[in-house]
């Protein structure tokens, strides 16, 4: 009798719910410290809030990690990062990367995604040498910010869609950990890069001897980390290298990765990321002007994400699929698979974190990239979501989902 009413009404809340499950509440959240963190910039609390992040603790020779600014982005973040490695392990192992035939068309995607901006980047601001050490600022997709704009649509959008996004972004930030490996170490200390590999080394060997037992592990991250940290890597390398040792199976048969991912993540979505994201997304804009706003390297950035990814993607996923190398993502139609390649334009975690490491020495260009990365993030998830919203529309999805539910105990 009311189920003609009942499911009108879960259909007009399905945005409202989708804000408390966790990928979507996640995304929010950051969407929430960032605006937080540019009205903070931009009010009487400035100087108080540049004061917290960079006041000097201890002078540098003392220990690298001298303000709050560091600990943030060279500390804490390592649990981020531990946290994407433990993700990327399981998807490697037994997840959606796990096989010939479904990595193909995530790996091909992300390299597109990546290539693509880097290029547009590199074609606007190239010219000023001074500016192409951010060449990979608009080459990653944030996770949390992606997956929280995608769930504000509720089941609207197939199911393959939603585990496409979340694949490409994995494998996105293999990409970007290995850039920030590679591109991003200013100098080596030989000897501290030894003992990183002696450490590392003594963790592979404790995951192939049968160690059963997490706190070695946690030890052993640790120890890799302040290794790390001293060699000139960079620090949050040590968060992946660590998760790649922690072994798939506990002393009670149990998958002790899955456990450690699934305490940590939490922590790392709702804690980590949005205490990153308030340190690093604050700038001053009230003094800038048009210029400023759109001088090269804001709009290389910006252009590099909105444009760079969506067109780097979907051209890509177009060619594998006409050409046979991939299949389509199911029950998903070319506007739908467009307006998701739009929301891998929000590069925002990653991003900031990248500039920072490009730009480290110039305040101006850090405040500039971070401009850009706004830019481009908010509009791709505006567009990606307005894309979505008028193409899509699957109350199938929704009602096996509901009766699925109801047919649980």
């Amino acid at each position: 009798m009311l189920e003609p009413i009942r499911k009108p009404i879960r259909r007009a809340i399905a945005p409202v719910r989708a804000l408390f499950v966790s990928d979507a509440s996640a995304g929010v959240l950051l969407i929430l410290v960032a605006a937080a963190a540019l009205v903070v910039a931009n009010s009487p609390l400035a100087e108080d809030y540049h004061n917290l992040l960079y006041t000097y603790w201890w002078p540098k020779e003392v220990f690298y990690l001298n303000d709050l600014h560091l600990w943030i982005n060279d500390g804490l973040m390592v649990i981020f990062f531990f946290v994407v490695g433990l993700e990327v392990k399981r998807e490697l192992i037994a997840g959606e990367l796990s096989s010939a035939d479904k990595r193909t068309l995530p790996i091909i995607s992300a390299g597109a995604g990546m290539a693509v901006p880097a290029l547009i980047f590199v074609t606007i601001a190239g010219s000023n040498p001074e500016l192409i050490r951010g060449w990979a600022i608009p080459a990653a997709t944030d996770i949390a910010f992606a997956m929280g704009v995608l769930g504000l649509l509720g089941t609207r959008v197939p199911a393959s869609l939603r585990l496409f996004l979340l694949t490409v972004a994995i494998v996105d930030d293999i990409g970007a950990v290995l850039v920030i490996a590679v591109f991003y170490t200013a100098h080596l200390d030989v000897m501290w890069l030894a003992i990183s590999f002696v450490v590392f080394g003594a963790m592979v060997g404790m995951n192939r001897f049968g160690v059963k037992s997490f706190w070695p592990f946690l030890l052993g991250a640790i120890a890799l980390w302040l290794a790390v940290l001293f060699s000139g890597v960079h620090a949050t390398i040590a968060g992946v290298l660590a998760a790649l040792t922690i072994p798939m199976r506990d002393a009670d048969g149990h998958s002790m990765l899955e456990k450690a991912e699934h305490a940590l993540a939490p922590w790392s979505a709702y804690l980590v990321v949005p205490i990153f994201g308030f340190a690093n997304a604050g700038v001053h804009i009230l003094d800038m002007t048009v210029e400023q706003i759109f001088a090269p390297l804001p709009l290389a950035i910006a252009t590099g994400l909105f444009v760079g990814k969506q067109l780097g993607i979907f051209t890509i996923v177009f060619l594998s699929v006409k050409l046979g190398i991939a299949k389509k993502p199911e029950n998903a139609n070319w506007m739908e698979i467009w307006g998701v390649t739009i929301l891998t334009g929000i590069g925002f975690t990653m991003s900031l974190f990248i500039s920072g490491l490009a730009f480290g020495n110039s305040q101006l260009l850090v405040d500039e990239a971070k401009i850009g990365i706004l830019l481009g993030s908010i509009i791709s998830a505006i567009i990606g979501y307005v894309a979505l919203r008028l193409t899509t529309q699957h109350p199938e999805e929704t009602e096996h989902l509901e009766e699925a539910r109801q047919a649980k105990p």
